[in-house]
């Protein structure tokens, strides 16, 4: 084979981009072979000092068949406008041959768009490469100027301008651009390189252009850019449609001009997966993305549903679990188009619009859910096979999202639906105390566990706060917990002490041990705290059924456990609760928990406690602030139980919204009773009500002096209501009764259940208290 020149060009980092037909015969390397490689992998032996410094000599290079080939190269540097290096055009032949022929021939051979202009911009020479690209032979450009072979708006001018400044400067210029080509008018990425030609006298000749064709990077780059960017934007929440709408606006425009996602109607409802009808498949739109301002609507809106006929790419999509890619005037593609103007005509001018579209299923862990499908408009390209893989890489990322979002709205749902029927609503108005609570369910694989609190008004402006635990996990432990919820509230309506009401609590868990359909509450067990807050004592009266106790914060003080005897779980019978009570300052914090806080396979009790009493003493205005503060500082990452906080700021009722008086057992002091209660609501500036708390204080008083026992006392108590209460030393209740016609007394309690909002009373520890609340008069 006769030996020939050839031409090559190194980047600054050594690599191969250029390789000639001229190098591919002197040394057997393909351009295929040699592009990006580093240049050292070609050489034989280290090239010699003098030569690199030089920039010319003799290099041993390796052929291809494994001899050594000595030749003679020369570099030229490539430089940009600010003289960085950009890397260098190397021409070579064997040492001793002649150049000049071999040197044409690499040229003119070589693969990368090469150039070269006179200072007019006139062509004086131009490769094969370059006359391809232009569309017009080397024998019609030369001596053209540069304007004649490319056009202003297809980057001609930033060409010139770049020629003009070499020229001038005898600096060299490298830039890259996106301009269609002259020859077939598709738009490539272009990276040029621009240098002086000097002549003897150190003078511009001429100008020098190599074009590299960078297309294929740049689709290469921005694949992998919008597939990187699809990790971040696509799936940012749990939400099935919101995850449908971040896939279409991440493509649009740039992949595609419309997009769209449509899903099997069972992927957005509570509905198990179905297979496709005789019809076709049925699939709901659940986002699309346009990039065309003034685009004309898409035939299916959005939540509408269409029906796909099994020949159209959508169904077969489905069918065959595998990407569709139809262009305009592809057998088929007029069926479907005609078939989808008849069911929607709306979106018919989109659809004649369409030249190119991509149809793709999405499925994640072996479920079909819907199709992505991407349509090009405007674009000047149809999809390729590289197109549609990276379709299908988008999508199946978006898949999986979507995935997720619908396995979480669904089981999201059926917590929470849960929750909401077996945990208590909002506490309501009440001046004993300010709460906040976090509930946690178990992410266990048992399932929800049987933990609960309650907030529960009583009379008298105090409060009860409850919490229990039905031990274990499940439907079972979830009903009882229910049931438990109910009786709790039952109890605390009748007003009874903490210790008595724990005491019924019990006897109801062994009457639904002994059910044959409760027989498992005997083994799994219950806890519960119970404790009533009264704000104008200040007294904390509480008892416990085998519950951890609380946690009391004073004012300026670190927080200690109170002191209750904790009595037997529920469920065992036959044993006492005793009650304890505890005086509270003004804005002490009382913490009631579940053991899932504090309690673990690898916690010590000792030290779990400890560190919910250190959190609970930091400092907080905010009792939520508070509730998620404890729990970072002291619920484990995984939590193997349900865990309740229930959190309890006190308040006080002082003086000045509580009067009370002493009442003489004498039917005289009734119309004492009823001015000294006109008196204050006259202080408390609500006279507005003032006939009916006379009625009010008028019956109960009477009724305390001729059935009750002394002492007797009368109490108005301003809250959120007016409270009036009676209080004697005899514990027989009242009740309502109906009197008859002729009957001269009996409508005392009538009258004021008639007049009030609501009545009723409670025992004390020396008698009883019959109670009745007004609603106050608007401001």
């Amino acid at each position: 084979m006769e030996h020939a020149g050839a031409a090559a060009i190194i980047d600054p980092q050594g690599t191969l981009t250029g390789w000639s037909e001229g190098a591919r015969l002197l040394t057997g390397h393909t351009a295929e072979e040699a592009v990006g490689r580093p240049a050292r992998e070609l050489l034989a032996e280290d090239v010699p000092a003098a030569a690199l410094a030089a920039l010319t000599g003799q290099v041993v290079l390796r052929h291809r068949n494994g001899h050594a080939l000595r030749l003679t190269l020369t570099a030229s540097l490539l430089t940009g406008a600010a003289g960085e290096p950009l890397g260098y055009l190397v021409g070579g032949a064997p040492a001793g041959a002649l150049e000049s022929p071999t040197a044409a021939r690499a040229f003119r051979q070589a693969s990368v768009v090469m150039s070269v202009f006179d200072t007019d911009q006139r062509f004086l020479l131009a490769n094969d490469a370059a006359c391809d690209v232009l569309g017009v032979p080397e024998r019609e450009l030369l001596g053209r100027r540069s304007s004649d072979a490319v056009p202003d708006g297809d980057g001609g001018k930033t060409l010139r301008d770049n020629l003009v400044k070499v020229t001038r400067t005898g600096a060299a210029v490298r830039y890259d651009i996106d301009a269609p080509a002259p020859s077939d008018g598709v738009e490539r990425a272009w990276s040029i390189d621009m240098w002086p030609v000097l002549d003897p006298a150190g003078e511009v000749s001429a100008v020098a252009v190599v074009a590299f064709d960078r297309t294929e990077q740049r689709g290469l780059r921005r694949r992998l850019a919008l597939l990187n960017e699809a990790a971040t934007r696509i799936g940012t929440t749990l939400d099935v449609v919101r995850t449908a709408e971040e896939l279409t606006a991440l493509v649009v425009p740039r992949f595609a001009d419309f997009a769209s996602v449509d899903l099997l109607d069972w992927v957005l409802g509570p509905g198990e997966p179905s297979d496709p009808t005789a019809e076709g498949v049925t699939l709901r739109r659940a986002a699309y993305t346009s990039s065309m301002k003034e685009a004309p609507p898409p035939g299916l809106k959005l939540g509408a549903t269409s029906v796909h006929p099994s020949f159209s790419p959508t169904a077969r999509a489905l069918a065959e679990g595998r990407g569709m890619l139809v262009n305009a005037g592809d057998p088929g593609f007029a069926q479907w188009m005609d078939y989808n103007n008849r069911r929607h005509p709306a979106g018919r001018a989109l659809r004649d619009r369409i030249r190119s579209l991509l149809v793709v299923p999405l499925r994640a862990r072996g479920t079909t859910l819907g199709v992505a499908i991407f349509s090009r408009l405007t674009h000047p390209e149809a999809y390729t096979a590289d197109d549609m893989d990276l379709a299908e890489e988008l999508a199946s990322r978006a898949a999986v999202c979507v995935d997720n979002a619908r396995r979480y709205t669904r089981e999201r749902s059926t917590a929470l639906t849960l929750q909401q029927s077996l945990l208590p609503k909002a506490s309501g108005d009440q001046a004993a105390v300010t709460v906040a609570h976090r509930y946690l369910p178990s992410r266990s694989a048992a399932g929800i566990g049987g933990d609960w609190f309650d907030v529960i008004p009583l009379s008298g402006s105090r409060v009860a706060l409850v919490v229990g635990d039905v031990v274990g996990h499940g439907i079972q432990s979830s009903a009882t917990m229910g049931r438990l919820r109910t009786a709790v509230r039952t109890l605390a309506d009748v007003d009874l002490p903490p210790d008595e009401l724990l005491t019924h609590l019990d006897d109801l868990v062994t009457h639904l041990a002994a059910d044959e359909h409760s027989a498992e509450i005997a083994e799994l067990g219950a806890t519960c705290l119970y404790a009533v807050y009264d704000p104008v004592a200040r007294r904390l009266t509480l008892a416990s059924a085998g519950h951890p106790p609380p946690v009391l914060v004073r004012p300026g003080r670190a927080g200690r456990l109170v002191q209750v005897a904790t009595g037997p779980p529920l469920g065992i019978g036959g044993l006492p609760f005793e009650s304890a009570e505890v005086l509270l300052p003004e804005d002490s914090i009382l913490a009631l928990y579940t053991n899932g806080l504090i309690e673990g396979p690898d916690r010590d009790l000792d030290d779990a406690t400890a560190q919910l009493s250190a959190a609970l003493s930091a400092p907080a205005g905010d009792l939520d602030a508070l509730c998620d503060t404890v729990l970072r500082e002291v619920l484990p990452e995984q939590p193997d139980d349900d865990v309740v906080l229930l959190l309890a700021r006190t308040q006080v009722l002082g003086t000045e919204r509580v009067a009370t008086w002493e009442i003489p057992a004498d039917p005289a002091s009734v119309a004492t009773a009823r001015q000294a209660a006109t008196d204050q609501l006259a202080a408390w500036d609500l006279t507005a009500i003032s006939f009916i708390t006379e009625l009010v204080v008028s019956e109960l008083v009477t009724n305390a002096i001729r059935y009750g026992e002394p002492p007797i006392r009368l109490r108005l108590i301003r809250d959120h209501a007016l409270i009036c209460e009676v209080s004697d030393a005899s514990s027989t209740s009242p009740h309502l009764r109906r009197a008859h016609a002729y009957d001269e007394g009996g409508r005392g309690l009538l009258l004021v259940a008639q007049l009030t909002r609501r009545w009723g009373s409670r025992q004390t520890g020396g008698g009883k208290t019959i109670w009745a609340e007004q609603t106050l008069p608007p401001d």
